[in-house]
């Protein structure tokens, strides 16, 4: 008799995982034989369930990750020098916590990027702010943003996520003015929040590449010299994997 009455009451109140499982519960007859406390736990639970989920994806949606990608699905296989223990720790998301950084470094193709969007996802799982930037367009942006008065708010939502990965790190040159915003965004970052670079530029080479010397010192001793390391080597998995297939294809038209 109160069912209808009781669960409009649940959708006004924005309890619609609630809903969902009242409604399970009255198309199954076993739950009638469970206790009150029973049934209420049921309901509360797949509330907090839906919840949980709603949000992750609102954290997803604003993490923009250039991949779908998950540390669960990573293939130890390849052959590209993973250290799969040192991926393992990471995955569990102690350096976030102790606010450190990563740097993920590897030739074109070996799934730097993929590797950096997984531990993102396990991030946002775990209920972190994470945000992807292919630095090329990020400089641009923050360029486009300091005419139109919105540089300082853009600075201010870099700076605050847990997470910020800067993909495609050193593949083009910065002007002067985009090393002074690199060195805003690693200053206002550094022992305050993580940040994952993905490049194919070896190390050793970033201070060359940034370019002001008294600027590069700044950023790395920042950003590099506590990080922790992913050193790829190899082909590149998506040569292989497209060579693979037109083998594939070849023997199926044969």
């Amino acid at each position: 008799m109160l069912t209808h009455p009781t669960i409009d009451r649940l959708r006004e109140l924005g309890l619609a995982g609630m809903v969902r499982a009242l409604e399970e519960q009255h198309r199954q007859p076993d739950s009638s034989e469970l206790s009150f406390d029973d049934r209420l736990a049921l309901l509360v639970d797949r509330e907090v369930l839906e919840r949980d989920n709603k949000r992750l994806k609102a954290r997803l949606r604003f993490a923009g990750l250039r991949q779908t990608a998950a540390p669960e699905d990573v293939d130890y296989r390849a052959h590209r020098g993973l250290d799969r223990a040192l991926f393992q720790r990471l995955a569990r998301g102690e350096w976030i916590e102790r606010q450190e950084n990563l740097l993920i470094i590897g030739p074109t193709g070996i799934g730097k990027t993929w590797l950096a969007c997984a531990l993102g996802q396990r991030a946002c799982r775990d209920n972190r702010s994470v945000l992807y930037q292919r630095v090329p367009r990020m400089m641009e942006a923050l360029g486009l943003a300091r005419g139109d008065g919105r540089y300082a708010r853009m600075l201010k939502s870099l700076a605050r996520v847990h997470v910020l990965i800067l993909d495609d790190w050193g593949i083009t040159p910065l002007t002067a003015e985009q090393r002074r915003d690199l060195l805003e965004i690693i200053d206002d970052r550094h022992g305050r929040t993580s940040t994952v670079v993905t490049s194919q530029l070896p190390v050793e080479n970033w201070h060359a590449h940034i370019g002001d010397p008294t600027i590069a010192d700044a950023v790395l001793d920042r950003l590099v010299h506590s990080a922790h390391r992913l050193e790829l080597r190899g082909e590149s998995l998506r040569k292989l994997r497209a060579t693979k297939a037109g083998r594939l294809d070849q023997a199926a038209a044969n």
